[in-house]
């Protein structure tokens, strides 16, 4: 039996298989444990007496994190990190990495199918067509993306990238971000409040994190304040919108439209009640993928943990405080 010097546990994922993550690791004398179920018992168990865990959709709760004395390192597949116990690791002084930048992209250009797709009525002609139809009337209202206004709720990296394929529609560009004040906006774009956000825009995108400030950020009472001709997308996290508000104003008429990427409880059981409602389009958390964004996302995480395991900080912790009593070297000065 070969001797392993760390055992690594990844308790999901959702790519064919982690070849790549095994070449990062496996040459550091790693063991990499894959579970075959996401529930918390099974996840406690396997942890026993890991080094490191990888994890991506699965709660990585307070009992998996304590469950290893050995365990120096979460990191984690993604940008949010709202599926692990951050104050457990924390307090533990175990750094949390994650990978804040790796789909910008494809999340904006993902947003930007979506509203396209609504716009031009592709969801409803597409299915009436195949069936043999042949009435333009279907699809419409078609709505034109030149001068109308979209709103951008969150202003990080994947905020700016979708505001630059809105601006190359000849859209204009509402953001809110509590953290901006006006003088960060770039030339033609207007920081409003949230309140102008919901009842001015013809369309808003969501790309802010997951946090108690935007949990429902789009609630009933916003859903109510929007245009009914107006179109919601979200490309971040579900619990941000109330799904069933949501689902009550599409089939009511108060808004036109809406293309969904994230539900709250994913994937979304057969009763979820987006999945019958009128003019939304679904798509499986789809957003962060492309060939070259999940390389890279397995490639990152992975080297986090390895990281850790050669004595230093990883490229992007998330619980920075713990750093300092850690014993791990800064990057900039390992050799």
């Amino acid at each position: 039996m070969a001797n392993y010097k760390y055992k690594v546990l990844i308790t999901d994922y959702i790519w064919p298989d982690t070849g790549p993550e095994r070449a990062i690791l496996e040459p550091l004398g790693v063991k990499v444990i894959e579970a075959d179920r996401g529930d918390e018992d099974r996840l406690v168990e396997l942890a026993q007496d890991v080094d490191g865990i990888l994890t991506c959709f699965a709660l990585t709760t307070g009992p998996v994190i304590k469950a290893s004395p050995k365990l120096q390192i979460v990191s984690r597949y993604g940008i949010g990190v709202d599926n692990i116990a951050v104050d457990v690791a924390t307090e533990l002084g175990i750094p949390v990495a994650y990978v804040p930048d790796y789909c910008v992209e494809e999340v904006a250009d993902h947003a930007m199918a979506l509203l396209l797709a609504l716009v031009r009525g592709i969801n409803r002609y597409d299915p009436h067509t195949k069936e043999g139809g042949w009435d333009l009337q279907v699809g419409r209202p078609l709505l034109r993306l030149r001068g109308s206004r979209i709103g951008i709720a969150g202003f990080g990296q994947i905020g700016r990238e979708a505001a630059k394929r809105a601006a190359a529609f000849g859209m204009e560009i509402a953001v809110f971000d509590p953290f901006l004040k006006p003088e960060d906006m770039p030339a033609g774009m207007e920081l409003v409040s949230r309140e102008e956000l919901v009842a001015e825009s013809d369309f808003i995108t969501l790309h802010v994190p997951l946090t108690d400030d935007t949990h429902h950020l789009i609630d009933a009472a916003a859903l109510e304040q929007m245009k009914d001709s107006a179109l919601l997308i979200n490309t971040c996290r579900g619990p941000v919108v109330d799904e069933y508000a949501l689902a009550d104003a599409l089939n009511a008429g108060t808004i036109a439209g809406a293309g969904i990427d994230v539900t709250d409880i994913q994937p979304a059981p057969a009763d979820h009640p987006l999945r019958s409602a009128k003019n939304c389009v679904l798509t499986p958390h789809a957003a962060f993928c492309s060939e070259g964004s999940v390389l890279e996302l397995e490639q990152r995480a992975a080297q986090a943990v390895a990281d850790v395991f050669n004595g230093i900080v990883p490229r992007n912790p998330f619980n920075h405080k713990v750093l300092p009593g850690s014993g791990l070297q800064p990057r900039e000065t390992a050799s």
